[in-house]
């Protein structure tokens, strides 16, 4: 059984930073993409950016140039490193493991950046 840990959200300023970080445990392939979503009341879950098991990423157009994707593979933990924060980054946002035939999320943390 596959678990997925967030931790790192909570309120901030426009302009400030935060770090999320998402810990997977359990069964996991070492061939997987994990990645990080958002979603606010009303709206789709979105893609914010996703990295692979060889590092390869894929970011977002809003967030380009002010979020960061990174993980560690011996810790299977993903990391977002959010910097530059507006309101409109506002969300729930939440992890994502996927794996051949399998996609597990995480439970969500929630982002507030305030004026």
């Amino acid at each position: 059984q596959v678990q997925l840990v967030e931790s790192g959200g909570g309120l901030v300023q426009t302009g400030g930073s935060l770090r999320l970080s998402c810990a997977a445990s359990g069964s996991i392939s070492s061939i997987n993409v994990m990645g990080w979503y958002r979603q606010t009341p009303g709206k789709q879950r979105e893609l914010v950016a996703t990295i692979t098991s060889v590092g390869s990423t894929n970011v977002a157009d809003s967030v380009k140039g002010r979020f960061t994707i990174s993980r560690d593979n011996a810790k299977n933990t993903v990391y977002l490193q959010m910097n530059s924060l507006k309101p409109e980054d506002t969300a729930v946002y939440y992890c994502n493991l996927r794996m051949v035939g399998d996609s597990k999320w995480g439970q969500g943390t929630q982002v507030t950046v305030s004026l």
